[in-house]
């Protein structure tokens, strides 16, 4: 298993991963040509392999010393094998190694899965989003982690 920076490259990967992941934010190839593009201190794309085979990926952006996660998935054949933990853990190292104050992220309120991981990770319920998701309409749980 190896974790490693995204690069463009990756865009085909990232978007079977997210196609097949129900509760993952769907992207459009020109989103993450976007995002790829302002890429460096402000962004990070980490993907995990297993072999040369990408099944997990994380993508979160950072204003003024706050990380958001937009974006996590991993392969269907790769669950609950500590791919997500080891994931999340290498974002969190390097978000706190940069200066990182805090994580913010929103989820689900189905995702349990989800919910558990970061909670494994201490991050906190903060808050509610009343019908933030579609497909299916669905409330959206916001976390937050303190990294101080």
């Amino acid at each position: 298993m190896r974790i490693r920076s995204a690069t463009s490259a990756d865009i085909p990967a990232l978007m079977a991963l997210e196609s097949h992941a129900v509760t993952a934010a769907h992207w459009s190839v020109e989103q993450y040509r976007e995002a790829f593009s302002s890429a460096g201190p402000t962004r990070l794309f980490l993907v995990i392999e297993e072999g040369a085979i990408v099944q997990g990926f994380l993508a979160a952006r950072v204003v003024d010393r706050e990380w958001e996660i937009e974006n996590i998935a991993i392969a269907g054949s790769a669950r609950r094998r500590g791919l997500g933990t080891r994931l999340l853990g290498e974002f969190l190292n390097t978000a706190h190694s940069q200066g990182g104050q805090a994580v913010f992220l929103e989820v689900r309120e189905s995702n349990l899965a989800a919910r558990k991981l970061y909670e494994k990770w201490a991050f906190v319920e903060s808050g509610r989003r009343p019908g933030y998701y579609q497909g299916p309409h669905e409330d959206a749980i916001t976390y937050r982690l303190d990294l101080r």
